[in-house]
This record gives C-alpha cells, sequence and structure tokens, in this order.
C-alpha cells in the first residue's frame, strides 16, 4: 500500500508538534526523586544496556499433534482455548470479509529479535488446519545487522520463536489478505539482556523505506529501568517518522497488570507502573480482555483480562508443574511517568490526571481464553499449543488496522486522536469493557503482596482503555473517520 495522501487527518488538529509538546508536562517527574525529568533531549546513552526487553507471550498447557478445541482445553488444562475461526467469530470479521474487506494492499510489520527459524514453514501448517488463505507474501529482513544463527539451547531464542510465531499466526487470522513483513533483529546476548536500539533502527528503516502500514511490536520495558527520561526520547525516533509517514504503531501493554518487572526481570515492583513503548503517546498501547463463550456457542460481553488469581492459568503461564503461588497475570495499564496528557486524553483527564494513561485499546489476551499456535522452531517440542498475553492483543488490533487500510485505501498513520473521538461518540464499532480490573497479586520473601491497580468502568479506563472492538462496525468507522472528521 502506498503511502497516505491524508497523514495529517491521523494526527489532529493539534498536529504533530502539539501532540509531542503535550507529552512532557510541567508535573511529569522521574519516579523515586521528586524531581524534573532531564532535558528531553539528546541520544540514548550506553546505561540502556541495562534495559531489558524480554518477549510476552505466555504459554499455555502442552504440545499437541492436533489443534486443540475449547473443549479439549478445558479437559486437559482447565481453560478455555480458541481456534482462529472462534476468533475471527469474536470480532464480527465475517460479515467484514463477505463484503470483500481481507487487509489486501497493506502490509503488517512484525518485530521481534531473533525470530523463528521455521515461521514460514509453520505459518503454512496453521493456515492449512484453520483453513485460512497463506498471505500474499511472507518477507523477513534484518536491517539493523545479521541475527545469529538459531540456537535451541538459548532460551532467549526459543521464547523469541515463540513469540513471532504467536504474532504472525495471529495477525494474519484477523487480516489474511494482508502481506506480513517480519523484521528480525540481532539482539546482543551480554549479560541475558535486550537493547532498544537495534528494534529502533530497525523499525526506522522500514518506515524510511516505506515498507508497511502498521507496526505490531509485542514487547516492552518498565519506564522506571530506564535511566533517564532523556534515553527515551532518544529511542522516539521511528515513532516520530512513523507518524509523520502515515505508519500506525503499535505496542502490547504488558501482561503482569498495574505492576511490571525491575530490571533484574525477577521481582515485581510494589506500585502501579506502566512500560514504554506503550505508554509513548505516537503509539497505540493495546491491553487485554477476556473472550466468553457461551454453550451455545456464541461470544458475551468480553471483560477485563485478568488470570491473577486462576490457578489453572496461572499454572500453567508460568510452567510451574503443579499449583502456582498468586502470580502477576493480567493487562497492563496505568499512568506513565515518562509522558504528560497528551492533547487527544483530554476528554479522559478525568481518569488519567496530568499523565498519558495506557492502555488506548484492548483485544483478547486472556490464558483462559487462549489461542491454538503452530510451531516447530528446535528447542521445544512441534505442535499445536495455547498461547495467550497482549502478545496476541497486538497482532490482533494490527490485522484491524490492516482491514481499515483497505477501506480507506492508505495506511492510517497515529490513530489515538480517532480513537477518543469514536469513544466519546459511542461509536458502534467501539465495545465498552465495564467489567474486571488489574490488580494483581505477587510473592516477595514468602509472602503474597497486593499491588491496587485500576478497575473497568463505563467510558475509558485504566485497564481496558477505550474497550475493544466490534470489527463490523469499527473498521468502517475509523476509515470514515481519519478522512472526514475536521476534528483530525
Amino acid at each position: 500500500m502506498g503511502r497516505p495522501k491524508r497523514m495529517a487527518a491521523a494526527i489532529g488538529a493539534c498536529g504533530l508538534a502539539a501532540v509531542l509538546a503535550s507529552t512532557a508536562g510541567p508535573g511529569t517527574r522521574w519516579p523515586g526523586t521528586g524531581a524534573a525529568h532531564p532535558a528531553a533531549s539528546g541520544p540514548a546513552n550506553s546505561a540502556l544496556a541495562e534495559v531489558a526487553v524480554q518477549p510476552g507471550v505466555r504459554h499455555v498447557g502442552r504440545t499437541q499433534a492436533i489443534p486443540p478445541t475449547t473443549a479439549d482445553c478445558e479437559k486437559a488444562y482447565k481453560v478455555a482455548c480458541f481456534e482462529p475461526g472462534q476468533i475471527q467469530q469474536a470480532y464480527n470479521l465475517r460479515s467484514v470479509y463477505a463484503s470483500g474487506v481481507t487487509g489486501t494492499g497493506a502490509t503488517i510489520v512484525i518485530v521481534d529479535p531473533f525470530g523463528s527459524p521455521t515461521i514460514a514453514h509453520d505459518l503454512t501448517v496453521f493456515d492449512q488446519a484453520s483453513h485460512l488463505p497463506a498471505p500474499p507474501s511472507l518477507r523477513i529482513i534484518a536491517p539493523a545487522g545479521k541475527v545469529p544463527a538459531f540456537n535451541p539451547g538459548n532460551t532467549d531464542m526459543v521464547g523469541w520463536a515463540g513469540e513471532t510465531t504467536l504474532d504472525v499466526e495471529y495477525a494474519h487470522t484477523i487480516a489474511p489478505g494482508a502481506r506480513i513483513l517480519l523484521v528480525e533483529t540481532p539482539v546482543p546476548e551480554t549479560e541475558g539482556v535486550h537493547g532498544f536500539p537495534q528494534i529502533v533502527a530497525a523499525e526506522r528503516y522500514v518506515v524510511t523505506h516505506h515498507l508497511g502500514d502498521v507496526i505490531s511490536q509485542s514487547f516492552s520495558a518498565t519506564e522506571q529501568t530506564f535511566p533517564s527520561r532523556a534515553v527515551v526520547v532518544g529511542l522516539r525516533g521511528a515513532y516520530t517518522l512513523a507518524a509523520k509517514d502515515g505508519v500506525t504503531v503499535l505496542a502490547a501493554s504488558g501482561d503482569t497488570g498495574a505492576t511490571d518487572y525491575e530490571s533484574n526481570q525477577h521481582t515485581y515492583y510494589p506500585h502501579p507502573v506502566t512500560s514504554w513503548p506503550d505508554s509513548d503517546p505516537l503509539v497505540t498501547g493495546v491491553g487485554g480482555t477476556q473472550l466468553h463463550l457461551s454453550a451455545r456457542g456464541t461470544f458475551t460481553a468480553p471483560t477485563a483480562w485478568n488470570d491473577s488469581y486462576n490457578s489453572a492459568a496461572t499454572e500453567f503461564s508460568t510452567g510451574s508443574g503443579g499449583l502456582a503461588p498468586p502470580t502477576p497475570l493480567a493487562g497492563g495499564g496505568g499512568e506513565s511517568v515518562l509522558f504528560g496528557r497528551p492533547a487527544y486524553q483530554n476528554t479522559v483527564a478525568g481518569v488519567v490526571g496530568d499523565q498519558r494513561g495506557v492502555p488506548d485499546v484492548s483485544m483478547s489476551a486472556a490464558c483462559d481464553g487462549a489461542v491454538v499456535t503452530y510451531s516447530s522452531y528446535p528447542g521445544a517440542p512441534a505442535g499445536w499449543s495455547p498461547s495467550c498475553g497482549t502478545s496476541e492483543a497486538t497482532p490482533l488490533f494490527a490485522g484491524i488496522i490492516a482491514l481499515t487500510d483497505q477501506v480507506a485505501g492508505h495506511s492510517l498513520g497515529a490513530i489515538n486522536p480517532a480513537l477518543y473521538q469514536l469513544s466519546a461518540q459511542h461509536a458502534q464499532g467501539i465495545v465498552d469493557i465495564t467489567q474486571g480490573n488489574n490488580t494483581v497479586p505477587y510473592v516477595t520473601n514468602g509472602r503474597t503482596r497486593t499491588v491496587r491497580g485500576f478497575s473497568a468502568q463505563r467510558g475509558y479506563d485504566l485497564v481496558s482503555g477505550v474497550g475493544t472492538v466490534n470489527a463490523a462496525a469499527f473498521v468502517p468507522e475509523l476509515a470514515y473517520l481519519i478522512d472526514h472528521s475536521n476534528a483530525f
């Protein structure tokens, strides 16, 4: 799909400069110091090597030779799982496809460190079993440097291969007619941490060479693990370019509810935190919901995802092999400490205060309601297994954007202003989430502690954002608003 002719429409009347200017207000403070943030300029420094970036995918249960049904998962794992056709049903996509809208002409960009050495084969098996057509193309590039040979003994590589599998298969599930561009990065293995510079460099390459229309990122790092706000600002160039060039950027809000990992990737913050890049005002943060299938085979009202006290879900998602203790397992959300409230969130200032609030929108992510994936990469048993998390939600929404790109006839750019206007208008395509929360427990020194998060409510909230979508209405509504509203 070519670059849009109406890029400014996706930014808003305030313009890109105003969006940027509104994100570092005088009330923004660096956590724990009481001091103002460092100057919002300057390159990322070497301290960034300490910021850990981990794949967000959660695996539920064992690998099977054939795709498990919902009943199979409920019997074997005591949690529900869904196949691609059920996910399409949940988002009312069949009428969208019947109208000829499948994402044709759009390119979904999926960014994953290392990638998967078997993704082309695995997608073919997945498509054949799921009765999906092959994508028009699945292209793999590594613009930030050669990716090391896959090592099945490297748990990082195996983890990212699982992430890649989920991202590619479920972006394709939603937009079967869209092209897929998998962007792999050569993540350094020093001290077992992942750096953002290679990821950002790869995304800049994609944008400057006009290779895609929507970028899906299923990873993040806790805001407080960055050494300064200046470091984050130094990494935002790809998102600024994307907004100017009409490329939509999405990022997962995380799977640990109101808390998140400290830099050691083992302990949790004892107070609410959020993560970046989903907290970036130029990025659409994608949170998690739980789908509910009735005995009649229809989906009822979704709720905010929180499996923290679901022993079956936490047991399998943590690989405990037995009854797991209460574990943070919920959609991320809260108020950023890096960015002030952007102009498009002025209508929800009563919820977010002076800070940027996340997420913006939510999709299926619950482990009790996982999706089935197929993989055969070395280091893990080949076959079908359920996966979950906002790593699922993000590529799902990327597929929704690709469908909208086809309807609009061009890519959409930064969509957040339009999302909040649709919500304020009570548009039919926005499905409000009014039940659930992202309060989560964690165990430290043998004691269970609780990080009190936020509750779903009517309208915007810091659990589900504006809510989730009914694609049959949302896709045309978003396409029309991007092109016709005087507010953008």
